[in-house]
């Protein structure tokens, strides 16, 4: 049989004539259908040391990106989005994810950063950083030939000993010390752009995160993204923003003559709406008699007059009808008990912000959500703070449900990256040589902090590691606003545990990963492919 006509029968794309056989990839034996799979033409595929070549740039491509973002001195980046907005951020997920890359281990870089901000919300910055490093500093084994197994065999090792190392480098933290807490959130929002109202925003991510706490099952759970709802209205300085105790709507009453100032309000939350059920789609009615129609607008009124006196039995001050509404909600007004008022709120406010009208409700007592307000200068500026409030509220949470810290300003790094080089001295056989390089690698925080306050690296490094041999000195590290070493328990600057963990697995984790890959195949579309392009057709005779 023609093997043309049976490639071309099964939709591939290769030409009886050419007999052109390059699209073949060699897949292998298979035991119950041995053979070859035929490819297509425009599939482009890479292997060996040029994948891995190619995978170790893209990683130090997106880790140069963001480099200039770690730190106090950290520079902001100004971007363009699709849909014409404009983001001004210094935070290192916010710029992965508006940025746009074909190669897949830059997507697998961006994902780490995204799945950072969800796990511990820190250090987005910090484990784009420390990966690309540690992809940079394996090059060089794959280079000399050393197999990419037993580079990766190092770095797990190399992780294990981190993880121990940290564990025995933390302290125990007191969460119910506010003062201590307002310190440790304060390390966090130095960082960003909204450190000159520091104050401020530690403040509201503690009283915010506070607020939330519930315990379930003997453990403390904390919902920020649920109950802590942020609420921007441009206008006004940051100096006007605060936490309120209950919730804030942009909504004003329905009629002018209502009350716009109520104490203790009895309040009742419908899933309903307050006006006469109708088809849901075109509804006809035929009436022979004038009395039908009397009828049915009597049936309209009286079904009104009932849902009134059904909500007027409970004497309710506020009625709030909306679907999604978390709380003792009724789905219908004849359902009503006196259960379902709710009195907890002290106060019913509606004030006027600029052109707009908001709701208060507050004064609760024991509230369990709350509504974060904010006021700046442009949309851009809100954005900018929310999103440096969101991870204050993460360390906040963190340090509550792991309430253990590690020094900042590149100690805990260069402290580690100590007790890895000294216990590669130990090793035998050629993995020393790549889990010697970890301890490389992690130099790349203290080293970025003090190339992003313009010190002199060299010195300023060299320092450092000389002063993480002597005993005691665990705690040194760099003064990112001075570019000087200098004792962060002095300093005041700490990190969760919780971070650095998370930082230390992500990146060792998405470095394994990338040099396990030796193969690339990916498929392009080509210009012209599917359209307007008959499939050839059969000939008369398949035989021939």
């Amino acid at each position: 049989m023609n093997v043309g006509y049976l490639v071309r029968r099964t939709g591939m794309v290769l030409q009886q004539e050419s007999r052109s056989w390059q699209g073949i990839m060699d897949v292998g034996y298979n035991d119950h259908h041995p053979g070859t799979v035929p490819q297509r033409k425009n599939t482009k595929r890479e292997s060996g040391r040029k994948v891995q070549s190619g995978n170790i740039n893209a990683a130090k491509t997106i880790a140069d990106i963001i480099r200039t973002c770690l730190g106090p001195r950290a520079m902001m980046k100004m971007l363009l989005d699709p849909m014409g907005g404009i983001v001004m951020t210094n935070d290192g997920n916010a710029i992965l994810r508006e940025i746009q890359v074909q190669h897949p281990a830059a997507k697998s870089m961006i994902e780490i950063s995204r799945t950072q901000d969800e796990e511990v919300g820190d250090g987005t910055t910090s484990v784009i950083i420390l990966a690309g490093e540690m992809l940079a500093v394996a090059e060089q084994f794959l280079e000399q030939q050393m197999h990419p197994t037993v580079v990766i065999s190092a770095y797990r090792k190399a992780l294990d000993d981190m993880i121990a190392t940290l564990k025995e480098m933390s302290s125990p933290v007191d969460a119910s010390d506010r003062q201590l807490m307002l310190k440790i959130i304060n390390s966090a929002v130095n960082t960003k752009a909204i450190k000159r109202w520091a104050d401020l925003a530690c403040n509201i991510a503690l009283d915010a995160v506070k607020t939330v706490e519930f315990e379930e099952n003997g453990r403390k759970e904390f919902d920020i993204k649920k109950y802590a709802k942020v609420e921007k209205i441009p206008g006004g300085i940051i100096e006007d923003s605060c936490v309120l105790k209950g919730v804030m709507v942009n909504k004003d009453v329905t009629h002018p003559k209502m009350r716009r100032l109520i104490k203790n309000p009895r309040i009742v939350l419908l899933d309903c709406s307050l006006e006469y059920k109708k088809g849901e789609s075109q509804t006809e009615i035929e009436i022979t008699r004038e009395e039908d129609f009397a009828r049915i607008l009597q049936m309209e009124e009286e079904y009104i007059q009932q849902i009134c006196e059904d909500i007027i039995r409970l004497k309710p001050d506020l009625l709030i009808t909306e679907k999604g509404i978390s709380a003792r909600i009724a789905s219908r007004t004849d359902e009503l008990r006196e259960e379902d008022v709710g009195t907890g709120a002290g106060l019913f406010e509606i004030k006027k912000i600029g052109d707009e009208y908001f709701t208060f409700i507050t004064e609760c007592k024991d509230p369990k959500a709350c509504t974060i307000m904010l006021r700046g200068a442009s949309k851009e500026i809100l954005a900018e703070v929310e999103r440096n409030l969101q991870d204050a509220m993460q360390v906040c949470r963190n340090v509550m449900v792991d309430p253990y810290l590690v020094p900042g300003g590149g100690a805990t790094e260069m402290s580690v990256a100590h007790v890895l080089t000294e216990k590669s001295k130990t090793m035998t056989g050629v993995e020393q040589w790549p889990y010697r390089a970890v301890a490389q690698a992690l130099e790349v925080i203290p080293r970025t902090l003090i190339q992003n306050c313009g010190a002199s690296t060299i010195r300023v490094l060299t320092s450092l590691r000389a002063k993480h041999t002597q005993d005691g000195c665990q705690s040194w590290g760099v003064d990112g606003e001075a570019g000087v070493l200098v004792d962060m328990k002095d300093l005041g600057i700490w990190e969760p545990l919780a971070v650095k963990l998370q930082t230390y697995k992500t990146a060792v984790e998405t470095a394994i990963l990338l040099l396990r890959i030796d193969d690339i195949v990916s498929g392009h579309k080509r210009k012209g492919d599917d359209h307007g392009k008959a499939a050839p057709a059969a000939p008369e005779n398949p035989q021939e």
